[in-house]
């Protein structure tokens, strides 16, 4: 019985994604840009070490220790988060389980390569704008220009709705319903949809906008679309938000300091929602999240809510009491740390 031919790395990519991801698992089109740039970039760094073009190297090229290796490149010299290291850490590991069930041969390397854990990473405090600071950022836009106004409508979808940016950007003039019920269907991750309601107020911007193009309500083109009628990409719609950043900087100085992007919008979104006391159950429903626990990220991060509570406590005012140290060798130490400040200075 002849043992069936060895599949070779260039293979094993082509069927991970054709077959894996594609045909069986059906992953977003986002999912596999995201796979796609990650074993990309690992390819291009291992085809570097081993003097051999990417198309050449074969599945002990790029083992345990060349993973590692690219991990560390990625923090160290492209100056990446420990998130963005773990996210590329998954797309590998995820072609690796490909190679574990489609090359027996290579099954102790795939093992060795899925045995790498991610790195523990700590998680910031949520950065969301206050209804005044958004309310600022709205007026950024020049709305006497077609730009501007589908700038004016583009913020102010992301932060009522809480979408995802690449949601934003495949949402079509038929996924909207702009008169009552007022709501747009969203496609989130793993092709789940939901739908979520629309203001009167973002529902005027929207039918604006698309009488501005010229799009019937059923039509299956884009709404936001860049200065060439092309679909907005996720690049797209940064650079659209650091431009009206930057156009607060005189009015608003504070705010043009601030790290905002389209993911601050959606965390907006929440942190407005919470605060108006809806509950955490309907804003995972919004959100599109997987799991109520990701949701209560935000819960933690209300500092008012806690503040509110605080106040509600009524608990007692314990009096300041003062240490007195009771004997001479006591007061003796305690004096030690302040002389030798003294000293230093």
């Amino acid at each position: 019985m002849t043992s069936p031919p060895k599949l070779s790395l260039a293979d094993l990519v082509e069927s991970f994604f054709r077959r894996r991801l594609i045909a069986q698992r059906n992953s977003s089109p986002n999912t596999v840009a995201a796979y796609r740039d990650a074993l990309r970039l690992f390819l291009t760094f291992a085809s570097e070490r081993q003097g051999k073009p990417p198309s050449e190297l074969e599945v002990k090229d790029v083992d345990r220790d060349e993973v590692l290796a690219f991990l560390d490149y990625l923090e160290q010299s492209r100056g990446n988060s420990v998130s963005t290291r773990n996210a590329r850490l998954t797309a590998i590991r995820s072609f690796f389980h490909h190679v574990a069930m489609n090359d027996p041969p290579s099954m102790g390397i795939a093992k060795r390569v899925l045995s790498i854990p991610n790195k523990r990473t700590t998680r910031p405090v949520v950065n969301y704008l206050s209804k005044d600071e958004l309310k600022v950022l709205l007026e950024g836009p020049d709305r006497a220009t077609p730009l501007g106004r589908r700038d004016h409508t583009l913020i102010l979808f992301l932060a009522r709705t809480g979408a995802r940016v690449s949601e934003v950007c495949d949402v079509n003039a038929a996924d909207l319903q702009l008169m009552g019920p007022r709501q747009v269907l969203i496609r989130g991750k793993g092709g789940k949809e939901r739908v979520v309601p629309l203001a009167k107020d973002t529902a005027q911007q929207l039918k604006a906008l698309l009488d501005e193009h010229g799009l019937a309500a059923d039509s299956q083109a884009p709404v936001f679309v860049n200065a060439r009628g092309q679909r907005l990409t996720r690049h797209g719609v940064t650079h659209i938000l650091k431009r009206a950043v930057a156009s607060t900087a005189k009015t608003e100085p504070d705010l043009a300091t601030k790290n905002i992007s389209p993911h601050t919008l959606r965390h907006t979104t929440a942190m407005h929602l919470l605060q108006s006391g809806v509950d955490l159950t309907t804003i995972q429903s919004w959100l599109g999240h997987a799991s109520v626990t990701t949701t209560h990220h935000y819960a933690e991060a209300d500092l008012e809510m806690k503040q509110r509570a605080l106040n509600q406590c009524n608990d007692p005012e314990t009096p300041l009491m003062l240490y007195q140290p009771s004997d001479d060798l006591l007061a003796f130490l305690a004096t030690i740390c302040e002389a030798t400040r003294t000293i230093r200075v």
